[in-house]
């Protein structure tokens, strides 16, 4: 399905004009993981979880007032998809099912109509936290240097320093807007967790496909037409993918929407990254990932060949 049947435009000629947005984006994003951060989810600071159920409706005022007059220190409660699910979190652990059993026993003590049922118990260890932590960092590193191993072999090299800096782009923007949106809009709760780190590593797989699809018709261009500058190749590139690239990012974007608004508590840190993720690799495959290949190539007055 085509809906651009004759698209002809120059998308290169605006490069620096999307140069300036994303480095004003980017800038933003620095100074609110720098200033503000991310807020780290149980996975990674260690703590106990407690995910209970009411018989009926509980306001959450009314569970903070209750687990206020515990010993259990700072406790973080959110609802957990309804009105009647919720999460008890702290970072106490205690031994074993301790701080757990405490947790219940306040529910219960202050909860006249019984019927509480508790649906999951996690104890993180911090030492755990750490690791997961470390583990993220590591599978991201390892994702981003094979990616670039393989568009490096499968086109040229300087294909691959574009889209890996595409995909750094998509990731810093992303995690930067996370930052900014944490606590500013009520009810949603976007927590760090290992969710959000299968959306940033499912970002990346997103983006590099779109990249490469553009990359790939670039290559195809290029042995069709070897006389032509590489600017005009690039363009008419993107503009013959631009209907699979709106098709595709469109009904993605959707789906991802569905699962923010009406997939609950448990997927919406997820569903946000990944919904900011499919506009920002959309958008770095055309505007980031090209752009960069096409100015370095002006810059060493550099061919492209296949």
């Amino acid at each position: 399905m085509r809906i651009f049947t004759h698209l002809n435009f120059d998308f290169m000629g605006k490069r620096k004009t999307f140069y300036v947005l994303s480095a004003i984006i980017l800038l933003a994003s620095v100074i609110s993981l720098a200033f503000k951060g991310v807020e780290f989810g149980l996975d990674f600071k260690g703590g106990t979880e407690v995910v209970v159920r009411f018989p009926r409706t509980v306001e959450i005022d009314e569970l903070r007032g209750w687990m206020s007059t515990s010993d259990l220190g700072s406790i973080e409660i959110k609802s957990f998809g309804t009105d009647t699910d919720y999460i008890v979190r702290t970072e106490q652990k205690g031994q074993g099912t301790e701080i757990s059993n405490k947790i219940k026993s306040i529910l219960i003590e202050h909860f006249p109509d019984k019927g509480i049922e508790i649906l999951q118990e996690n104890i993180v260890e911090a030492k755990i936290g750490s690791e997961i932590r470390r583990d993220a960092v590591i599978a991201v590193f390892f994702a981003l240097i094979g990616i670039l191993i393989y568009i490096g072999f499968r086109f040229k090299f300087i294909f691959a320093i574009g889209a890996v800096i595409a995909l750094f782009h998509d990731v810093l923007l992303t995690l930067g807007i996370v930052s900014m949106v944490t606590n500013l809009i009520p009810g949603l709760n976007l927590e760090f967790d290992q969710a959000m780190v299968a959306a940033f590593l499912t970002l990346v797989g997103f983006s590099i496909n779109d990249t490469v699809v553009v990359f790939d018709r670039v290559r195809e261009n290029l042995k069709l037409s070897k006389s032509s500058a590489f600017e005009p190749v690039l363009n008419k590139s993107i503009n013959s993918t631009m209907s699979r690239t709106v098709l595709t990012s469109t009904t993605t974007f959707i789906v991802m929407l569905a699962l923010l608004f009406f997939g609950g508590e448990p997927t919406r840190g997820f569903a946000f990254a990944m919904t900011v993720g499919v506009l920002t690799g959309t958008y770095s495959s055309i505007f980031v990932a090209s752009a960069l290949t096409l100015d370095w190539t002006k810059a060493r007055k550099a061919k492209i060949t296949f």
